[in-house]
């Protein structure tokens, strides 16, 4: 299997959807709820809508978008939460960061789901299976899952990933797009609506391989000028590229932040925590050829409270052996030891491409008037062998330690509701 895999040729595109994310949020922050149906959205009261149920409300009938009324006749005992906005969206943002990690063509279509491009060769030469598999374990330690689809194009990546749901892996390998897709029914398609549907079946039409073989005079009355690429993507012969997930040229700003299992309260531990986060800045930061000028630190307190300071640096660099140190003067002036740090984050912006940099004698400057220390090309070097091997093929003994002692995303229970 995996040496099938391995040498995948042509395309390769995954769709990872969050499974029931906005309730598996809160059942990471409630363990008293885990296992227990628990519903998101309006309350019945207020004449609400069911924005997610957890799995476990799901035999019972209740489903997105139905009005809550229904859903706490459906299932009375369930668990009702307005939700916590802020919350899922600092979520979504780690999880679009593991998949950042591992390629930087990336189209995120809500809080909850992407696409990404895989494709051997395009970004690391690995194979796409592992990859994808990586992605899903990362996820998991979150205390979250998720569910994947992999092929050859979007449309067979999205199907995909609706078919072996929770924490689900489908794979269609090239060549099979067909097959795949041939016995179901029209409405898996994204695309295809109750009309549509409903138009197709009185036309016969019941399945997306009687799609794809159908001509065009048939379906051009039901889809107009879009008909041969509604057959082409029921062919599975759709061509779907994933753009860069920033170009350039428009990105504002490159950053990383984490949550704690345990909160943070020595000076040392603080300061390796911004060395890991920092480490992926500065990768994503030369991933892309930009460098920057200013340096942010985000400090969350145990209590909610949070702060931000910023620095610009007399020079742009991608080099986080320069930024970082700068991170750890800017966290001195929020934050004292001994104040429990709940979340800290690093980001680097302003990528003006000025004339004339002010440099030192520890620091050298590159064809793009970028400042890097003497410890940049070990950074680039651990870079190619992340590529290569994955991101956690190579890390200094900091991030180990760091890793296994004080963050430990599998045991990061909140008892208390998140503030945002």
């Amino acid at each position: 299997m995996e040496a099938f895999f391995g040498a995948w040729a042509g395309p390769a595109i995954g769709l990872m959807d969050l499974d029931a994310f906005f309730a598996s949020v809160e059942q990471l922050d409630h363990p008293a709820w885990r296992g227990k149906p628990v519903i998101v959205g309006g309350l019945p009261e207020e004449r609400g809508v069911v924005s997610t149920a957890s799995y476990e409300a799901r035999p019972f009938g209740v489903r997105s978008a139905m009005p809550s009324a229904q859903a706490k006749r459906l299932c009375p005992h369930a668990i009702w939460t307005r939700g916590h906005f802020d919350r899922y969206r600092e979520m979504s943002a780690r999880v679009m960061s593991i998949i950042a990690d591992e390629t930087p063509f990336i189209d995120q279509v809500s809080i909850d789901e992407a696409f990404f491009d895989v494709t051997p060769g395009r970004f690391a030469a690995e194979s796409p299976i592992a990859i994808v598999e990586r992605i899903a374990r990362r996820v998991s330690e979150l205390g979250i899952t998720c569910s994947i689809g992999l092929g050859s194009n979007k449309t067979v990546a999205k199907i995909a990933s609706e078919r072996d749901k929770p924490r689900g892996l489908t794979v269609v390998p090239p060549g099979t797009e067909a097959a795949f897709l041939a016995p179901l029914p029209v409405r898996a398609m994204s695309g295809i609506g109750k009309a549509a549907e409903a138009a197709l079946h009185k036309a016969g039409i019941r399945t997306l391989g009687a799609l794809a073989d159908a001509p065009l005079e048939r379906l051009k009355p039901i889809f107009g000028t879009n008909a041969a690429l509604v057959r082409n993507r029921a062919a599975g012969r759709e061509i779907s590229p994933v753009r860069a997930l920033d170009d350039p040229d428009d990105v504002k700003s490159v950053s990383n932040e984490r949550t704690f299992a345990h909160d943070l309260t020595a000076r040392e531990d603080v300061y390796a925590a911004l060395s890991l986060l920092g480490e992926s800045v500065g990768r994503r930061l030369r991933r892309r050829g930009i460098a920057g000028r200013t340096v942010t630190v985000k400090v969350r307190y145990s209590y909610g409270n949070g702060h931000t300071a910023q620095r610009t640096l007399p020079h742009p660099t991608d080099d986080e052996n320069l930024f970082v140190a700068t991170a750890k003067e800017l966290v001195d002036t929020l934050w004292q030891p001994g104040t429990p740090v709940r979340l800290l984050g690093i980001g680097v912006s302003d990528f003006r491409r000025d004339e004339g940099v002010q440099t030192d004698l520890f620091c050298e400057v590159d064809e793009r008037g970028a400042v890097a220390s003497d410890r940049r090309d070990l950074s680039v070097a651990m870079d190619r062998v992340r590529e290569r091997f994955g991101s956690s093929a190579v890390s200094f003994g900091r991030a180990q330690r760091f890793e296994r002692d004080l963050v430990r995303p599998d045991k990061f229970l909140n008892q208390n509701k998140p503030t945002p």
